[in-house]
């Protein structure tokens, strides 16, 4: 499976009266499905629906649909990096269109700080799920898992190449940990190469061990 992100960069910033306090809030279009987007995926709406419909149960319902500053290196929600609560997430024809709560936690402040300042944010959607091409286009299958409908991130349209090829480009499975299967694979190639060699270099395989080691 693959770990997928998609950003938004259409995102209203709102600071609504909550008594003596403001509430600071992001909304706009979180997600989208039967159209080729900018990095060459087709989500089904089929998918997508049924997707969005287990994450609003399990997780807005519940108040633990949460979301992060930045953009993390997996597709675990990571607590102490939570800038915000997703409040609601409705279709609207091939968009899903959400609205969430910014919190106060320390992401979650500075998040506050940038709107204040007036700082264009968007979001950016993290999930798993397999690719097929068909028709130049990679269709995310049926088995795609929504981690979180939107991280925020301050520099929308900056990160593509990021995120293609640092958070995308790399095999995900779900065990008790996560593993990075491509990046085990590309230890295995390391050590294989200095195998080849007539003169090797013992401390090849003692660093690539721990690098293995690393990542369970």
């Amino acid at each position: 499976m693959k770990l997928i992100c998609e950003v938004n960069e259409e995102i209203e910033t709102l600071v609504e009266s909550e008594g003596d306090k403001k509430g600071y809030f992001i909304k706009g279009v979180f997600l989208q499905a039967e159209q080729k987007n900018r990095n060459g995926r087709i989500y089904p709406m089929e998918t997508m629906a049924k997707e969005v419909d287990r994450y609003s149960n399990q997780y807005i319902k519940t108040n633990r649909a949460f979301g992060e500053l930045g953009h993390p290196d997996g597709p675990t929600i990571n607590l102490e990096r939570v800038s915000h609560m997703i409040k609601e997430l409705k279709q609207d024809g091939p968009n899903f269109t959400g609205k969430a709560k910014i919190m106060e936690t320390p992401y979650g402040k500075i998040v506050k700080n940038l709107i204040d300042e007036g700082a264009k944010l968007g979001v950016s959607s993290r999930g798993m799920g397999s690719l097929k091409t068909t028709g130049g286009a990679q269709v995310v299958q049926n088995d795609f898992h929504l981690a979180t409908a939107g991280d925020i991130v301050a520099d929308p349209s900056a990160p593509m190449a990021f995120v293609e090829g640092i958070m995308e480009g790399k095999e995900w499975v779900w065990d008790n940990g996560i593993l990075k299967e491509a990046e085990v694979q590309e230890i295995k190639n390391v050590i294989v190469k200095e195998f080849a060699k007539k003169t090797r270099d013992d401390s090849v395989y003692a660093d690539s061990f721990e690098r293995f080691l690393s990542k369970l």
